[in-house]
């Protein structure tokens, strides 16, 4: 049987096509609903995934992604799969479910994302039981890239940083304050541009600012999050996304402050969806 594995954050999608045991890994940019309809969608594919995956009749495509938790935005990304895969039994489930399977298996457990937006939920092992409210990057998205990244165009354009952070954003970026406004207020896509930002924190650990930036975030994501799971304490703290991944130091400090268990940390939650659908 010949399936298709999406899984899509707003910045980036990774397809794996599964093919009577072979593997073939395929990246796209990222689908959002909030952010493409669907005939945008339909030109994204076939310019970037319909050529590498040839003339094969794909089967089944099990479809993942940000922003699928409502119906109308389920409907744009179904209408953009069945007219490209017309033989295929298409599946759409949020990227939180993505993560549960991936983390969880079919055991218990508390699931995080923390990438470019961030969510979490309680998983029973075979559906997501409870789900803090997402609020989205501009309301809420606690712990995650955009977040981070929000914080430190913040103490860059507040004159917060010291005179050395400064000079290393400076040259990292080279951007004016009039180009971030335009890009954060004008632009589309300002998720995504402010999640480019926590680079910055990565490249710059050990600076007592940059630490505080990065554990005032992610509490602020236990506090507001993992705090309200009664779950949180009994089951273990799992956590995936590109942020979770590269600041996991902080997340296991953290869980040993509020006295939580730290389970299984992942930069992807593919390799989990193969074994999965596999």
């Amino acid at each position: 049987m010949v399936q298709l594995i999406a899984d899509s954050g707003s910045t980036k999608c990774e397809w794996c096509l599964l093919d009577n045991g072979k593997k073939k890994m395929i990246s796209t940019q990222g689908i959002s609903p909030y952010f493409l309809n669907a005939e945008q969608i339909v030109a994204l594919l076939q310019k970037e995934l319909m050529p590498k995956l040839k003339k094969l009749t794909v089967e089944a495509v099990h479809f993942y992604g940000t922003g699928l938790s409502n119906n109308s935005n389920i409907k744009i990304i179904n209408n953009s799969l069945v007219g490209l895969f017309t033989n295929a039994k298409i599946n759409i489930e949020h990227d939180l479910l993505a993560a549960a399977r991936a983390l969880c298996g079919t055991n218990k457990g508390i699931a995080c994302i923390l990438g470019t937006g961030s969510n979490s939920c309680y998983f029973n092992g075979k559906k997501i039981q409870k789900n803090s409210p997402g609020l989205g990057y501009i309301l809420g998205d606690e712990g995650s890239g955009s977040y981070l990244g929000k914080k430190v165009v913040q103490y860059y354009l507040y004159n917060t940083f010291d005179e050395d952070l400064k000079a290393r954003f400076d040259k990292r970026f080279n951007v004016t304050k009039d180009e971030i406004l335009d890009s954060v207020y004008k632009q589309p896509l300002a998720n995504r541009y402010l999640a480019s930002y926590a680079i910055f924190l990565a490249e710059n650990r050990g600076h007592y600012m940059v630490e505080n930036i990065i554990e005032d975030g992610l509490n602020d994501f236990f506090f507001n999050h993992l705090y309200k799971y009664r779950e949180s304490w009994t089951q273990p703290i799992n956590f995936v996304g590109s942020i979770a991944f590269g600041f996991k130091d902080v997340l296991k400090d953290l869980c040993n402050t509020y006295e939580l268990e730290l389970g299984t940390v992942l930069k992807k939650p593919m390799d989990g969806l193969i074994k999965f659908h596999s």
